[in-house]
C-alpha cells in the first residue's frame, strides 16, 4: 500500500504558478509585437517599499525598456542571439533569445517617479517606494462652514 501524503499549500503554490505562466501566454498572444518569452523575478516586501529583481543575463542595459505606473511594472526588451563562428556547430542552446515582457502587478500602489533602478550582473533590482497615505486625518469643521485639515497621528488602541 502507498502512502501519499497531502501538501495543500505546495499544491496551491503550483496552481499558482501554472495560472500566471496560462496569463503570460495569453497576454504575450494579444501583444501585436511578438513577445518569445517573459523573464523570472523575485519580489520581496519591506515595510516602506518594493525590491524586484529581473533576471536579464546576457541583455544590454540599453536593450530594456522599465515604465512603472501605481499599480505595475512592465518590463521590455529583447536579447539577442550570439553568432556561432564558422567551423563551429551549435549543439545545444537552452537560451531564450528575441523579443520579451514582464508586467509585474503590484499588491499596493507605489510612487511610480521615485522608483531607482540598478543593473549590475544580469540582474535588474528596482526600488519601488510604496506611497504614503495619509493616517487617521482628523477633519477640523467649525460653526461658520470653513473645514480646516490638520494631520495627527493618534496611538492605536491595544486589542
Amino acid at each position: 500500500m502507498i502512502v501519499r501524503y497531502w501538501h495543500p499549500f505546495q499544491e496551491v503554490e503550483t496552481l499558482r504558478h501554472q495560472l500566471d505562466n496560462v496569463f503570460n501566454e495569453v497576454s504575450n498572444a494579444i501583444e501585436t509585437a511578438p513577445i518569445t518569452w517573459s523573464p523570472a523575478f523575485r519580489l520581496v516586501e519591506n515595510d516602506d517599499r518594493y525590491v524586484l529583481t529581473v533576471q536579464l543575463a546576457g541583455i544590454s542595459p540599453d536593450a530594456i525598456d522599465v515604465q512603472a505606473t501605481r499599480e505595475s511594472i512592465v518590463i521590455t526588451g529583447e536579447r539577442q542571439q550570439a553568432e556561432v563562428a564558422e567551423g563551429e556547430r551549435l549543439l545545444y542552446d537552452n537560451v531564450n533569445y528575441g523579443a520579451f515582457r514582464r508586467v509585474v502587478n503590484l499588491p499596493e500602489a507605489i510612487q511610480n517617479d521615485a522608483v531607482e533602478a540598478n543593473f549590475e550582473q544580469g540582474f535588474l533590482t528596482l526600488t519601488l517606494t510604496k506611497v504614503e497615505e495619509v493616517r487617521n486625518k482628523v477633519v477640523k469643521i467649525s460653526l461658520n462652514g470653513n473645514v480646516e485639515e490638520s494631520l495627527q497621528e493618534f496611538p492605536q488602541a491595544e486589542a
